[in-house]
């Protein structure tokens, strides 16, 4: 590492965390006023100082996002701030309704930039979309962080995007990964030498072969994790191991449909708590897939790492007309001590469906698992019984054997 944003990406894992535990507690206190958190009232602030005292808070999920919005609208009583006090007021599909602020990285994505060697001198092409939804603020404000200047260029119009490139001497592109190659290959076809040697990508799969297309073009192409209503969360740096967790949020690692840390290694749900005091996101389930990589990166940042995307947690599938959700097989598993854990398996048989439930553990009850699976699931299904460590750990919760070609 060249040299370090500040100083927190350093610290040693005890200074952190004597910083979350001086942090998180008033964080906690700051959302417990919020009528959007009615569920953290009675919780005694000062108690949850770390990873571990977080896990006993309650999960909020994207549904209750959409419901609290509804309800109260339009951010669901989950802001410190009135709508108007807002300098942006995005929306996403949903529609959810995310707030912005101008100034001060509100979303942190300079850490990101910084990491991938955007700075003074950089001019960044911004084809992250400026309407509606806050991607195309949320990298620019990231860009400022860092000095760099910005082409706000926005989506499409491909051929003036490869012009504008190369008439402005653009150095970094910033968008989802797969159209800097679009306009790299218009590019081509026009003639035209652009000046584009970085690239800071998210939004999309950055898939290997694609970032080698870009590395034989001599441009280097680093990926971030972020989302409109957390800002950024993890991100690559050159030594390309892992992504590292911002230094803004906590993340954790959770059984799919519950808030339920899984060991360090396995897969599970990534689940953000924000130190944003303007809008205080607590335990909220992103819905993605990831694991935690042991160890330090080479770059020298200390903060955990990720795997990366890893898939979606949000497993709902329909078997034989009703839905099963993550959230109906964490209860089933909660009502039988002896079951470790479950997976419900969909599958076909010649024009229905069969549904599996194959349980972990030791000295379980078929015929008690299989009452509750009618109650909690709604639907009848063979129950499998298999010995402790079978079941893969890999995120996967329902998994859906049915083909669809």
């Amino acid at each position: 590492m060249k040299q370090p944003y500040d100083e927190f990406e350093t610290q040693s894992a005890g200074e952190r965390a004597a910083l979350i535990a001086e942090t998180l507690p008033k964080q906690i206190a700051v959302a417990q006023k919020l009528p959007g958190y009615a569920g953290l009232k009675n919780i005694d602030a000062a108690a949850i100082d770390g990873r571990e005292a977080l896990a006993a808070l309650p999960v909020l999920r994207k549904s209750d996002l959409v419901a609290l919005q509804q309800a109260t609208p339009p951010f669901g009583g989950l802001t410190t701030r009135a709508a108007h006090q807002f300098d942006h007021l995005h929306q996403s599909p949903g529609p959810i309704n995310e707030p912005g602020m101008r100034g001060g990285d509100w979303w942190r994505l300079g850490r990101f930039l910084h990491a991938a060697g955007v700075g003074r001198g950089d001019i960044v092409q911004n084809c992250f979309g400026y309407h509606m939804t806050p991607a195309g603020m949320i990298f620019e404000s990231g860009a400022e962080a860092v000095g760099a200047a910005v082409f706000p260029a926005g989506t499409g119009q491909t051929e003036l995007q490869a012009q504008a490139a190369a008439d402005m001497g653009v150095t970094v592109y910033a968008g989802t990964p797969d159209y800097l190659k679009v306009i790299l290959e218009k590019a081509d076809a026009l003639g035209l030498t652009l000046k584009i040697t970085k690239a800071a990508v998210s939004g999309g799969a950055l898939f290997p072969s694609l970032r080698q297309y870009y590395a034989d073009r001599g441009i280097s192409c680093l990926q971030c994790y972020a989302t409109a209503d957390l800002g950024l969360i993890a991100y690559e740096t050159p030594a390309m191991d892992g992504m590292i967790v911002d230094e803004g949020v906590i993340v954790e690692i959770v059984t799919p449909g519950t808030g339920d840390p899984v060991a360090e290694g396995e897969v599970g749900e990534v689940v953000v708590t924000s130190f944003n005091r303007d809008y205080p996101l607590i335990r909220f389930a992103t819905g993605d897939l990831s694991a935690v990589l042991p160890g330090e990166s080479p770059c020298g940042r200390t903060n955990m790492r990720i795997r990366g995307w890893m898939g979606r947690a949000d497993q709902t599938t329909k078997i034989k007309g009703m839905f099963v959700r993550p959230e109906q097989v964490a209860a089933l598993v909660a009502r039988h001590p002896e079951v470790a854990r479950a997976r419900v398996i969909a599958g076909r048989e010649g024009e229905a469906d069969t549904m599996v439930v194959r349980v972990e553990g030791e000295g379980i009850d078929a015929d008690a698992v299989a009452t509750s699976v009618r109650e909690v699931l709604k639907l009848s299904g063979t129950i499998e019984r298999v010995a402790p460590g079978s079941l893969p750990r890999d995120g996967v919760v329902i998994e859906d054997t049915r083909s669809y070609d």
